[in-house]
This record gives structure tokens, sequence and C-alpha cells, in this order.
């Protein structure tokens, strides 16, 4: 059971982070709107024209940073926290020596309580390593050999 509490935890975390992602993104793209609208034409067209493209590419970056967010939310959203598992998988937790992968979304390296926790997006190459090893398997990461103590 405390297993599963983890991971929900550790789940809600991750919706939490993304979450705010998306806010922010949102933010930035309603900046860049309105930065484009409020560029003044001038005797300068060439510069207001410059101005607006710019305005224009960066709400486009955010909007593709929004679309990637929603992905990555709507994958996580998908997983179940109730399976344990007993190989990686998307949705497992690995720990291993003292550091511990969630295999469920690419947020990176984060503290979660007082533990390093690899978030890993399914598709990670260093995911893929993972997939289908059990406890006991060996791996090399960071070019340290590490080996899988419990996976659920």
């Amino acid at each position: 059971m405390e297993k599963r509490k983890y991971k929900i935890k550790l789940h809600q975390h991750a919706v939490e982070i993304i979450r705010k992602r998306t806010a922010d993104t949102m933010l930035l793209i309603k900046n860049a709107q309105a930065s484009a609208n409020s560029e003044e034409k001038s005797s300068a067209g060439d510069k207001y024209e410059t101005s607006r493209a710019m305005s224009h590419l960066e709400k486009d970056m955010y909007a593709k940073q929004l679309a990637a967010n929603n992905r990555e939310l709507a994958a996580l959203l998908s997983i179940d926290c109730d399976i344990l598992y007993h190989s990686v998988m998307t949705g497992c937790v690995v720990n291993s020596n003292d550091i511990s992968f969630f295999i469920a979304a690419g947020l990176g390296k984060i503290t979660f309580e007082g533990r390093n926790i690899y978030f890993l997006s399914p598709g990670a190459p260093f995911a893929k390593i993972l997939l289908n090893k059990t406890a006991g398997d060996g791996f090399i990461f960071n070019n340290e050999p590490m080996i899988i103590e419990e996976i659920f």
C-alpha cells in the first residue's frame, strides 16, 4: 500500500509541474500576442515589420511548447498508479542505489521527499535501456554501475 501511495504522490507532483508549465506558457503566449498587437507602425516600416515578425515567432515557439506540455500531461494522466510492476515499463518507479526513476514524464531530475527522482519519458533513450529489466539487473548511469533494487 505504501508503494502505491508514494507513486500516487509522485504522479500528482508531476501533474502539478506540467500544469504549472502549461499555465506559464499560456501567459507567455498571451504576452507575445500583446507585444505583437502593441507594435505601432512608424516611418521605419521595416522595424515595425521585424518587431511584429519576432513577436509572432516567439508566440509560435510558445505554442509548440504548450502542445508538448499538453501531450506530456495526457500521457501522464493515462498512467494507472494502482498497478505495481515487477519489470521496468511505463508507469513504474525504479529504485536503485541512491537514485530513483519514474517512467512517466520527461521532467528531468527532481528532489522529492529528500530523494533524487529522475522523471523519464517512456520514449527517452535511457528509459528504453531500462525497459523490461527486473530487480537485481544492472545498468550504467552517469558512468556509474547501478543495480535495480526494486520496481513498483
